[in-house]
């Protein structure tokens, strides 16, 4: 048995598919752990869930900020990005099937040593109460009323965590934690509209997972997110987005069974870049 995690896909299926080809991927044998984005701004993104779903269990999939978007839009709640590419999943015969196993994905996962999320944590939350919040967004998104939270899901406030937050705004921020942070400031306030690099911080600002007293510095954070992070591979941290869908590669981490610090990096290239420079 093989376990892997992969980096953002964004709807570039021929590379996942060179990739899963390369590692000698067998559904009845090895597990993916796929960490967000599985779509947008690549050519074929209904391509790449159908791909997943059909490896069932084995394939094992966050939920990203574009995989969020994807829903938003096909709720009618977002208006796409003049860059998004989700029609092939909204104008797909199987439209509906490919929306309900999406939002059926979970945004936090813990196993094999690992926490897994797309994005970061905020330096307050514990591995528990990471996997706690988490699961509040994914009873949202499951709901028969999932509209109304697909609705209010995106905003940049609050911009900082409070046990006192209830209702939209509560899950909104563990919505912007998981699935788009990259800089924060000392006292958990998220920075939601800077990017870039990692020494490109805004004043007061620094990567979360550098923040001081991080209650998840003892467990390694498995995340993708972050094209020009790109490949991190630390004790504490195993960063895996690298920009495939900006012309870079498509990676996948292999990890010992036992032991997650002994891991085989496999990357395939990503001939097609979708504008110049990495968006979110």
């Amino acid at each position: 048995m093989a376990l892997y995690l992969i980096g953002d896909v964004q709807g570039c299926d021929e590379p996942l598919g060179r990739l899963l080809d390369t590692i000698g991927f067998s559904p009845s044998r090895d597990t993916l752990f796929v960490l967000g984005d599985l779509v947008n701004r690549g050519p074929q993104s209904a391509a790449v869930m159908r791909r997943l779903m059909d490896h069932g269990d084995a394939a094992r999939c966050l939920l990203g900020n574009h995989d969020l978007s994807l829903l938003a839009v096909a709720h009618g709640h977002r208006t796409p990005h003049p860059l998004d590419t989700l029609d092939p999943v909204l104008r797909a015969p199987d439209r509906e099937a490919l929306l309900d196993w999406l939002r059926h994905r979970p945004l936090a996962l813990r196993a094999h040593g690992l926490l897994m999320v797309h994005a970061g944590v905020l330096p307050s939350w514990d591995a528990d109460q990471v996997m706690r919040l988490a699961g509040e967004v994914e009873s949202a998104l499951r709901a028969s009323d999932a509209d109304a939270f697909l609705s209010q899901m995106f905003g940049n406030e609050p911009a900082r965590w409070s046990d006192t937050l209830t209702g939209t705004a509560r899950l909104r921020v563990v919505v912007n934690a998981l699935t788009r942070l990259r800089f924060c400031t000392a006292d958990g306030t998220m920075l939601l509209k800077a990017s870039g690099a990692p020494d490109q911080a805004p004043e007061g600002g620094m990567p979360w997972f550098t923040v001081p007293g991080r209650r998840t510095a003892d467990i390694c954070m498995a995340v993708g997110h972050w094209s020009t992070l790109g490949v991190v591979l630390r004790p504490d941290l195993l960063a895996l987005d690298s920009g495939c869908v900006w012309g870079g590669c498509l990676s996948a981490l292999r990890l010992h069974e036992t032991d997650p610090l002994r891991h085989e990096l496999i990357q395939v290239p990503c001939e097609q870049a979708q504008v110049p420079g990495p968006m979110a």
